[in-house]
């Protein structure tokens, strides 16, 4: 008898298990479902995305954004992929026992940091991306504004020492890797007319590179949910009058102000929408294009 009341206890946990399954499954088929026409309406887009480096905190953090840029590409989307580094750069600073400092938010790079901050960028930083795209299948090359003359820069600022302010950007090897199937992973160090090497905003870096390639989308992936109001509330759809408000009286404000104007001047220069999201939410750029609610403050002109 008790065994046979085991066995139906047994029965009735295996037949739960099988219709949470079932439900999952028919979720998992209704997103499908739902999603076809954001698949169509991105198939052979380009985005271009911005990838923080406090977004790239934990390797499973950098394993689902992985997983997702490979999706993307699965589906017909060119994705290409402008990093940051900053938290790593401070940190082999202060290895080296070399003080850095900062003028409205951006880093005073001088001879002494810019070899550091290179090596960085170019090297482990831009590396680890590479190989986490890699491991979820696929195709992954990382490279610098500085290969193939990408990024060509000016000074931007002699207070700021070797950062660069983008003036030409050739996007040349970037079109001929997406039609090679090769997601391009780029680190924002450019070079001078006169062979300098200059450190650039990741922001800036990737407004430039999005406006050179008339990009659909320019996702800026953040440690924040977005554009908020004064009272703290993601605005989800904003213009570039709504944003020039905000900033007037001081809503928009910190860190965001470089944020917003890149966006703006990205706009401008022929980048259909901008969308500033938190890189750190799981899947955070696939909400983004294949949902209706979407994720992040969307920006149009």
């Amino acid at each position: 008898m008790t065994q046979s009341i085991i066995g139906l206890t047994d029965r009735s946990k295996t037949m739960k298990t099988q219709t949470t399954m079932k439900q999952d499954w028919l979720s998992s088929a209704k997103t499908l479902s739902e999603a076809l026409p954001f698949l169509q309406r991105y198939d052979g887009a380009t985005v271009v995305i911005k990838l923080g480096g406090h977004a790239m905190g934990s390797k499973e953090a950098m394993k689902v954004f992985a997983r997702d840029i490979v999706l993307m590409q699965q589906v017909g989307v060119n994705p290409a992929i402008v990093h940051g580094g900053g938290p790593m750069i401070n940190k082999m600073l202060q290895k080296l026992d070399i003080k850095t400092n900062f003028v409205n938010g951006k880093r005073v790079t001088d001879l002494a940091s810019i070899d550091i901050v290179e090596m960085v960028l170019s090297g482990s930083v831009n590396k680890n991306i590479v190989q986490a795209i890699n491991e979820q299948g696929g195709k992954a090359i990382g490279i610098s504004g500085k290969d193939a003359n990408l990024i060509v820069c000016e000074q931007e600022n002699p207070q700021l020492g070797f950062v660069g302010k983008p003036v030409d950007v050739d996007p040349t090897v970037l079109n001929q890797m997406f039609s090679f199937g090769i997601i391009p992973i780029v680190a924002p160090i450019g070079v001078g007319r006169a062979g300098e090497t200059f450190n650039i905003n990741a922001d800036t870096a990737a407004g430039a590179i999005a406006s050179a390639l008339k990009a659909d989308r320019l996702l800026l992936l953040t440690d924040v949910s977005g554009v908020k109001n004064a009272s703290g509330e993601v605005l989800t759809e904003l213009n570039s009058s709504e944003i020039e408000a905000l900033t007037k009286d001081g809503t928009i404000a910190g860190g965001m102000i470089p944020k917003t104007g890149t966006a703006i001047s990205a706009l401008k220069n022929g980048v259909r929408a901008v969308v500033i999201l938190d890189g750190r939410a799981p899947n955070a750029c696939l909400l983004e294009l294949f949902t209706e609610h979407g994720a992040g403050s969307i920006i149009r002109l």
